[in-house]
């Protein structure tokens, strides 16, 4: 569940960020580029997700 929600606010959150950038720059709005940043960023969320430890790391004591 936690993957669905991730990727629905990701895809919320990036879809209004390309939808204000591309009107400060004038260009007209694309859902098919937004689409393709929501699904790349929701990857990139996964992965460092992943990659980063869920529990402190103990430190090694020097004697």
């Amino acid at each position: 569940m936690r993957f669905f929600w991730t990727f629905f606010w990701t895809f919320l959150l990036v879809q209004m960020l390309t939808y204000v950038v591309s009107s400060m720059l004038g260009a007209p709005y694309d859902f098919v580029t937004g689409s393709i940043l929501a699904v790349g960023t929701s990857v990139l969320i996964f992965v460092v997700a992943s990659i980063i430890p869920e529990g402190p790391v103990e430190k090694e004591r020097l004697h």
